[in-house]
């Protein structure tokens, strides 16, 4: 298929194709989460080890988007989006026949790998296609996560009581057929810079990441302390050596100006704390339902489906609230929210079961939904309007930040939920809400953003 021609419009067909695909993508990161529970019963194995099945795929997914992402300005957006949709469906079709929780495991990392070039690619893709409605398709790109987010976890649980965890990863993979093909059809390419190799960047930025986020899933599954501090301090000293050999330099991988600019920071920031609250209560409800509450998975599942539901409801209003009020203050908002939901979902779940508890907890998923939704929209739109979306590299970091937060809260929850002291896990939660309040406060005001989106209301019709 031929490039789309610069500043021209694609159907709805690839519009909606591309956001099928994203809930193809966040669907498959947490339709396990719900049957976790079978999966640690089937092979005989403590809950702490089968969340591997949860950070496994978040940590390939994080660390591999900033390579994923100067893969499509190198190769084209389309066709890396189309390979990594047929590692999907490999990987997920293999899932199905894991003998054991070990190769359940790597397998979860490969769909991760899969999955790190949705978010960049269809990012890149809408941004491309819709350059002045950047809230608006930003707005319904965050819907599109909000429904992948609440269709996983009810899914998952229903899929699991009726044919057992297994059927889960066969719907999924019939899924990734059908966006495969959709995509290949409908999705029009975009003219594209062939951007250099910058090898040594892609290793220290990828490389001290991931020690980064590998120690904290050691620190999850109780493994040695001094190991993990040695890997955050190896994955540290990556990252310096990353600023080193990228400074004064165009062509690196992401040049520093970019990295550094006032919205892409205060944005990134903003995404990890929400995502960390997200992927904490996505993970650690589903088991405080199915083991403290006795409810069944697919209670659980319907339950949970509340959080990501409002998610994507509240998608839209957030676009048009922050077009009236300015995206700053409604993120900044929706971040007060967490701060404060979490710690009243923790105070809640501390104080005991039964249905009372379940309403409870039930009723706060809405709040941190609300609160969630009135982050990721804004935040989104901020790091692909500032310097950094013109490089794919640097939307694939941003994504790997917020999907890093994802990770970080699994480690999180399996450190903490054994100890039973739900207070404290939510607590944590509010912490890095507070502290992505705090840094959306730090260094100057960017400029505003300047789009013929700004007079408009409407969506993307």
């Amino acid at each position: 298929m031929a490039p789309a021609a610069a500043g021209s419009t694609p159907g709805a067909a690839a519009r909606y194709t591309l956001l099928s695909v994203t809930v193809l993508g966040t669907m498959s990161n947490n339709i396990v989460n719900v049957p976790l529970r079978s999966i640690a019963e089937d092979f005989d194995e403590p809950l702490s080890a089968t969340v591997l099945c949860v950070s496994a795929f978040v940590l390939a997914l994080a660390i591999a988007m900033p390579v994923t992402g100067w893969l499509g300005d190198r190769i084209g957006q389309k066709l890396t989006l189309v390979l990594s949709l047929v590692l999907m469906l490999a990987a997920q079709a293999l899932a199905a026949l894991a003998p054991n929780l070990p190769v359940l495991v790597v397998l979860r990392g490969l769909q991760g790998l899969a999955c790190s070039a949705i978010p960049p690619m269809v990012m890149g893709l809408l941004g491309a296609y819709y350059p002045t409605r950047r809230l608006a398709v930003m707005g319904a790109w965050a819907a599109a996560n909000g429904v992948g987010q609440a269709v996983g976890p009810p899914v998952g649980g229903l899929v699991s009581d009726v044919v057992g965890w297994r059927g889960v990863f066969v719907l999924v993979a019939a899924c990734c057929g059908v966006v495969l093909f959709a995509t290949w059809l409908l999705v029009p390419s975009v003219p594209h810079r062939r951007s250099p190799l910058d090898v040594r960047g892609a290793v220290l930025l990828t490389g001290g990441v991931g020690l980064v986020l590998v120690a904290v899933t050691t620190l999850g599954q109780r493994a040695s302390v001094l190991l993990a501090v040695a890997q955050v301090a190896s994955g540290v000293v990556l990252l310096l050596g990353y600023g080193v050999v990228s400074r004064g330099r165009a062509d690196a991988m992401i040049p520093l100006p970019v990295l550094l600019e006032t919205r892409f920071l205060r944005s990134a920031a903003a995404a990890f704390g929400q995502m960390f609250c997200l992927g904490a209560a996505l993970v650690a409800l589903p088991l405080f339902f199915t083991g403290p509450l006795g409810l069944s998975v697919a209670v659980a599942g319907v339950l949970l489906f509340a959080l990501p539901a409002v998610m994507a409801v509240a998608a839209p209003l957030v676009s048009r609230v922050s077009l009236a009020h300015g995206p700053r203050k409604v993120l900044r908002t929706g971040l007060v929210v967490l701060v404060v939901g979490n710690a009243v979902t923790g105070g809640f779940a501390a104080l005991g079961t039964g249905t009372p508890t379940a309403a409870a907890l039930t009723v706060m998923l809405v709040v941190l939904g609300a609160g969630m939704a009135c982050v990721q929209t804004p935040a989104a739109a901020g790091a692909t309007s500032s310097p950094a979306g013109a490089y794919g590299a640097a939307i694939g970091l941003f994504s790997m930040v917020r999907f890093s937060g994802s990770a970080t809260a699994a480690a999180w929850v399996a450190l903490v939920y054994p100890t039973g002291h739900m207070l404290v896990l939510f607590s944590g939660c509010a912490v890095l809400a507070a502290l992505a309040l705090a840094a959306s406060f730090l260094g100057p005001n960017p400029q505003p953003m300047v789009t013929s989106e700004l007079t408009r209301t409407s969506g993307l019709g």
